[in-house]
């Protein structure tokens, strides 16, 4: 499966905004960005003017960060919130947060989409009582998380539950800390998402 591997604090610095990627390290003076807040290469004093193109590639690329996709699946997901009924910035970002990996960030048993993407991949997550090993598997409204016999045998997990009453719930979702388990209660708002791009602009972007 296609992924980003290089240093993600990159991406942020590259794109001029902190966008959370690696967890519990951004709220600490570690940050990369807090550290070196300029573009990543050689630095230039010039300033240079970014044309309005060139804002909307720039949204589009946060939300790809955001997320970890790749260009593809990034803009497959566009066209399949065009086809849908409503508003199409809000039908991709609603797709993009019942993905399995970001519903998993959401519930608090991960730090960031990328570990929990990795504890998906490892089989440690079933929807609905059945093992699901898919990252981009999207979830409905009524669909429960759980852990799988694997994840339950997990030590990771025991840390899990002990810190899970610190860390906040979307409010879409809802968590039963002593079993382990979420359900989609209800589809996201953009109010309640807080996204860390423009939606509407990266609509833009591909209606060219």
């Amino acid at each position: 499966m296609a992924r980003y591997t290089g240093p993600v604090c990159r991406l942020c610095r590259r794109l001029g905004d902190k966008l959370y990627l690696k967890g519990e390290r951004c709220f600490t003076p570690k940050c990369a960005f807090e550290r070196r807040p300029y573009a990543p290469g050689q630095r230039s004093h010039r300033r240079r003017k970014i044309s309005d193109r060139g804002l909307q590639l720039r949204e589009k690329q946060k939300g790809r960060a955001v997320y970890g996709l790749l260009e593809r699946q990034f803009h497959n997901y566009y066209k399949q919130a065009v086809k849908r009924h409503g508003v199409t910035g809000q039908n991709l970002l609603r797709t993009l947060e019942l993905r399995l990996d970001s519903t998993i960030f959401r519930l608090g048993f991960a730090d960031s989409r990328a570990q929990a993407r990795q504890i998906v991949m490892h089989g440690h997550i079933a929807v609905n009582g059945r093992r699901s090993n898919i990252p981009s598997h999207v979830l409905k409204v009524g669909d429960e998380v759980s852990l799988t016999s694997r994840g339950a045998r997990s030590e990771y997990f025991n840390i899990v539950k002990e810190n899970l009453g610190s860390k906040e719930v979307a409010p879409w979702l809802s968590v039963d800390a002593a079993n382990l388990k979420g359900r989609v209660v209800t589809l996201p708002e953009l109010e309640e998402i807080g996204a860390k791009f423009n939606q509407a602009t990266i609509v833009e972007y591909y209606s060219r």
